[in-house]
């Protein structure tokens, strides 16, 4: 529940106010004075802060000063009286989050507290979500509140540790990686976390990429080289867009997941292998086997454990967070000032269908930040900024929607999308990884 520091000191406006908060869902801590608080004033609290500017002892303004040298971002609502408002003010250039005037209806109360403790709320997050980053960067942070993300956290609790193979399930863009590289984690396996994406292996490298080979075991092949799975000996192997594994390939994967061991392209010793299998599909596996397109005793395999992610649009409610995160990160990419947003801007953002999902939606931040956004509910302040971008910058972000949208019109085929844009293929592989953005398929 979230909490509120309420400091008055005239009993009556006190019991008044607290009874406010406490209707409107908040858990109130009531003060008679500044110094009463301070049990509440840390760089950690969660909630927000509403004084009375006149107070015994030490002032409203005394309060904001002491939080705002302690956390600039808590917000701290000062309650004035009718001659206060010009002070008032002042005081909100000197990091008060807002001010309200006696009398105030409760509506008023309610809403500054609720917006400032939404603001507080992903202050926290983020230091929370940069915390976990520094203590791991090779683990992106799984975002959100929702209860559809929360059963995915609980399910990576609880079967992450466990020796099982898993099959992730969701559209393109769900974050699908994310969730494997958490399961590895939370696995405690010491090897590394090996992806691999089946779309993006042509059928003709794709065993040696995986299984390894000998050498001379084809022409090319001048020395031994171990695959995928042996190299990631102790830890993960992430099998991306499995339904793109050619068939002959799943009847030999499914005989290394039951057996535990492989042989080499032009080999003949067995060689036991230590590592989890998790695979990920965009489409509906058991429909593909039904059509002859994925061999079903392979799904059974790696279907054992099976994680559903859901879309953005059923889990509305983790866009404020996710945008903040990745709003972000871009600006310290790009150098460039953390945007800021209405909540009506935001109401409309949350009721778009973003079919690219959170993919669609980090892409989103990246243009944001950078101001190149065109009929996006943006403000004629996010507008202006964009006359403030660099010449390559707004030209980098131009061509990084292009390669996204022709990707995303190509369902991630890389050959269709080089053709469709008039490039080479090695040219488009560049530019994806400059981009980062994410490398689909190489070919039907």
């Amino acid at each position: 529940m979230p909490e509120a520091v309420l400091i008055e000191d005239e009993q009556a406006v006190r019991m008044a106010t607290a009874q406010t908060l406490e209707l409107g869902g908040f858990t109130v801590h009531p003060c008679a004075s500044a110094e009463q608080a301070q049990p509440w004033l840390t760089a950690g609290f969660g909630g927000v802060i509403v004084t009375d500017v006149r107070l015994p002892g030490r002032s409203g303004l005394d309060l904001l000063a002491q939080v705002v040298a302690l956390d600039p971002d808590l917000p701290v609502i000062l309650v004035t009286g009718h001659g206060d408002v010009g002070m008032a003010v002042d005081a909100m250039r000197a990091g008060a989050y807002d001010f309200i005037e006696k009398p105030f209806a409760a509506e008023r109360l309610m809403e500054t507290v609720r917006r400032a403790h939404e603001k507080r709320r992903l202050v926290i997050e983020n230091r929370r979500l940069k915390a976990a980053w520094s203590a791991d960067p090779d683990v992106p942070p799984l975002i959100g509140q929702s209860p559809a993300i929360e059963q995915v956290r609980k399910l990576i609790r609880s079967i992450g540790p466990a020796a099982v193979d898993i099959l992730i399930n969701g559209q393109t863009g769900t974050g699908k990686e994310v969730v494997a590289r958490q399961l590895h984690a939370a696995s405690g396996r010491k090897g590394p976390f090996v992806a691999i994406n089946c779309g993006a292996l042509p059928e003709a490298v794709f065993e040696s990429e995986i299984f390894g080979h000998e050498a001379g075991a084809f022409t090319s092949a001048q020395k031994r080289r171990i695959g995928k799975l042996e190299y990631a000996n102790g830890g993960t192997v992430f099998l991306d867009e499995i339904e793109s594994m050619p068939l002959a390939l799943q009847v030999k994967l499914l005989r290394v997941l039951q057996e535990r061991r492989l042989e080499r392209l032009g080999g003949n010793e067995p060689i036991q292998i230590d590592c989890r299998v998790i695979a990920a599909s965009k489409a509906d596996l058991l429909q593909l086997s039904a059509q002859g397109r994925f061999r079903e005793d392979l799904y059974y395999r790696i279907g054992v454990v099976s994680i559903e992610l859901p879309t953005l649009a059923d889990r509305r409610d983790d866009i404020p967070l996710l945008l903040a995160y990745f709003v972000q990160g871009a600006a310290l990419r790009y150098q460039r000032p953390v945007p800021q947003w209405t909540a009506a801007q935001m109401a409309q953002w949350q009721a778009r269908d973003w079919p690219g999902n959170v993919r669609e939606l980090h892409n989103f931040a990246d243009r944001l930040v950078l101001g190149v956004l065109e009929g996006a509910g943006m403000s004629a302040g996010e507008q202006a900024g964009a006359a403030t971008a660099s010449l390559p910058q707004r030209v980098d972000a131009y061509e990084r929607t292009l390669i996204a949208d022709a990707l995303a019109a190509n369902e991630g085929n890389v050959a269709a999308t080089a053709d469709s844009l008039g490039l080479p293929k090695k040219t488009l592989y560049d530019k994806l990884k400059k981009y980062q953005l994410p490398a689909g398929r190489a070919a039907e």
